[in-house]
């Protein structure tokens, strides 16, 4: 495609001179402009990916991939409509849950959490939920018990065999008003699942006891499903809604964060278009340095020109030399972006140790690590993309280059 000549020429006007040194700078600003933005993008699009992702395995591996509830009231039959969920295709299980909200008080101080009560057999069948315990053991998860998340445990400074008292949202009814129901129970397990608000505002506790404790004996408030895809739920959720109409309602995880992970793709998409400008930037750079170049050679073109090159051969060579910028740039920006990607809690960690600040707080972004994945063929687009402009920033150049006129080039010197 390009001849040993054009090379050469264009190897030349890549190693400026000491009198050409403004070229030379402007040309190191447009490599660094790509380095960054393609760096800049594979980075935060990846911690996007893992953040997308990890929320994902997190909410599916502890909510069910569908609920399946009695509308305005206790779920009683839910034992037939369990059964009858389970002879469908393609769902791995219905776990009966109990979920509400309560009041806890913990040495005088009060506080909001959402009490969640289920078998401790199918406690296990959630491997998010089993592999979790990092104090307790699923044994004792039986009787006047609760686990607690590893948040809620640091800050009442609970310990496996402390008490803490449940307040019902339902109270006692008697001659001199409503009475507010409570109960003491036991910590039997700590457990931390990677999210800050499970951990700090979600009580579990055996199926029975919640049954007792909320006064829905022998029913629950919903069948959680879980299926062998949850990514294709269409077909399967009307499956599941012809197997039980006129008993219970259906809907899944779709519907139930639609709004939060509609605004999580948008954001996504609205940051790739952002970051991508940073990459256009430097591809204006690139015309200005090559703008620059072509008029200061003009009459080294003329030259050439009058012995034998050609105007592609001005072509050619012009728009080389800004592609290698732009080849360069996008080379070490992919390498930088990806090492940064792959390592990026250590290098989170050591920015927290080194200036004594909290760069990603769990409170606010929900998981208790920054998550990276590198989407490899997402990698590939912005490399595509990032070469594609950097050649198309050379045309206009290059092509004032091979319409120089020799003779006007040359006329006054």
């Amino acid at each position: 495609m390009f001849s040993p000549f054009e090379r050469l020429v264009a190897g030349r006007y890549l190693r400026t001179k000491k009198q050409e040194g403004f070229v030379s700078v402007t040309a190191g600003f447009s490599f660094a402009g790509i380095m960054l933005g393609v760096a800049t993008l594979i980075i935060v699009m990846s911690v996007m990916n893992g953040f997308r992702a990890d929320l994902f395995e997190r909410i599916l591996g502890l909510n069910g991939h569908m609920n399946v509830y009695a509308s305005a009231r206790p779920f009683y039959d839910y034992s037939q409509v369990r059964a009858d969920l389970q002879s469908i295709k393609g769902i791995e299980q219905a776990i009966p849950i109990i979920e509400a909200q309560a009041l806890v008080n913990i040495r005088g101080t009060a506080s909001g959490v959402v009490v969640r009560g289920l078998d401790g057999a199918d406690f296990v069948k959630k491997p998010i939920l089993e592999n979790s315990i990092i104090e307790g053991d699923i044994s004792d998860f039986t009787g006047h018990v609760v686990a607690i998340g590893k948040e809620m445990s640091a800050r009442y400074n609970l310990r496996i065999g402390d008490s803490i008292n449940l307040m019902a949202p339902k109270g006692k009814a008697t001659p001199f008003g409503t009475i507010p129901r409570s109960r003491s129970y036991q910590v039997a397990m700590i457990f931390d699942v990677g999210m800050f608000e499970y951990n700090s505002s979600f009580i579990f506790m055996p199926l029975e006891s919640a049954q007792k404790f909320f006064q829905i004996n022998e029913a629950v408030t919903s069948l959680e499903v879980f299926t062998s895809n949850p990514y294709k739920l269409d077909n399967l959720k009307e499956d599941v809604s012809i197997a039980i109409e006129g008993r219970a309602f259906v809907n899944d995880w779709r519907d139930q964060n639609s709004s939060f992970f509609n605004a999580l793709k948008v954001e996504r998409n609205v940051m790739f278009l952002i970051l991508t400008l940073i990459i256009l930037v430097a591809a204006f750079n690139i015309i200005s340095s090559m703008i620059m170049l072509v008029k200061d050679k003009g009459q080294d073109i003329a030259i050439m020109r009058t012995m034998g090159a050609t105007r592609s051969n001005m072509m050619k060579i012009f728009m080389l030399t800004g592609a290698s910028i732009g080849l360069m740039g996008t080379f070490v920006g992919s390498v930088l972006g990806i090492v940064i990607a792959l390592n990026l809690e250590n290098l989170r960690e050591w920015i927290d140790i080194t200036f004594d600040t909290e760069l990603f707080p769990a409170e606010i972004y929900f998981l208790t690590q920054l998550p990276s994945e590198i989407d490899w063929m997402e990698v590939l687009s912005v490399v595509v993309m990032a070469l594609f402009l950097s050649i198309l920033a050379t045309w206009y150049p290059a092509w004032r280059a091979a319409r120089l006129d020799p003779v006007e080039a040359l006329r006054y010197e």
